[in-house]
């Protein structure tokens, strides 16, 4: 392992923890809050400390299994590019999928529309014992719709404590909340989109929304920030994540993910059978 004053994850996630300070204009996308190594020992870290993210997960599984009733659900809000998808492969993908509840949310169904906008988030909540992943969330209902004016200014503004009481809710009956706002610069999103059309494997990845959706970043900007400011709360903080150095921002999720499994305080389900007895039992059979 680097050495202390290299790798702290305590000092990842207290740097990126959003406050009362965070400015969204301000936050630079290529840093690398509370980390001083550099891509080499980044992708090395990733690797051990995804071993160690599955350990923490297996429990937890085990756990819910067993009668438990808790679970984690990982929210990852970001704009095009910014590497939704890339931190579900390289990073949830360190785990066992059968104890993952993902869920990617896209424009609401004509179902999903007819209903309040925390309909369709509930129902895919995570399960006991299961580490929920939502790529884009109910998030998207105070950013697009506010941003592209889906809907009046007096409904959107309302939805900011209508998600604080829900995520409250949510906390109470066992689920810890963690909340990823991902960044990444106009100039990295317009080299990330020219690779999608320059590649065949990446074309259906492109979407020409895309494109008009970069003239739109300066209300974006404040949105996010009211975002930030109205519905970062005690029980559900918001992490700020730069992400022009994705493995940097990998390795930042997966120490806030770690950092979510050991506050649990996880242990091994006890055998509900003589362990002995099976021994025995299992030798003679």
């Amino acid at each position: 392992m680097p050495k202390d004053d290299v790798f702290r994850p305590a000092s990842i996630i207290e740097a990126l923890r959003a406050g009362p300070d965070t400015r969204v204009a301000e936050i630079d996308t290529n840093a690398t809050p509370g980390f001083d190594g550099d891509k080499a020992l980044g992708e090395r870290l990733l690797a051990e400390r995804g071993a160690a993210l599955s350990g923490l997960q297996e429990m937890l599984f085990a756990e819910g299994r067993t009668g438990g009733t808790r679970s984690i659900l990982l929210i990852l809000q970001g704009m095009d590019t910014a590497g939704k998808g890339g931190m579900v492969r390289h990073v949830v993908g360190h785990v066992d999928p059968q104890g993952v509840d993902h869920t990617a949310f896209g424009v609401p169904t004509a179902e999903e529309k007819r209903h309040h906008f925390l309909w369709r988030i509930s129902k895919a909540l995570p399960r006991n014992g299961q580490l929920g992943v939502f790529d884009r969330s109910h998030y998207e209902d105070v950013l697009v719709a506010r941003v592209r004016s889906l809907v009046p200014e007096s409904v959107w503004r309302g939805r900011y404590d209508e998600i604080n009481r829900f995520e409250r809710e949510i906390v109470r009956e066992g689920t810890t909340i963690v909340k990823v706002a991902m960044f990444v610069s106009l100039d990295e999103q317009k080299k990330r989109l020219a690779e999608r059309l320059e590649r065949r494997d990446k074309h259906w990845k492109y979407d020409p929304s895309d494109v008009s959706e970069r003239a739109l970043w300066p209300q974006y900007q404040q949105a996010y920030q009211d975002m930030l400011d109205r519905t970062g709360t005690d029980v559900a903080p918001w992490y700020v994540i730069p992400c022009d150095r994705k493995w940097y921002s990998r390795l930042a999720v997966t120490e806030l993910l770690i950092d979510a499994f050991e506050r649990l305080d996880l242990d091994w389900p006890e055998p509900t059978f003589d362990i002995e007895t099976e021994k025995r039992r299992l030798a003679e059979s």
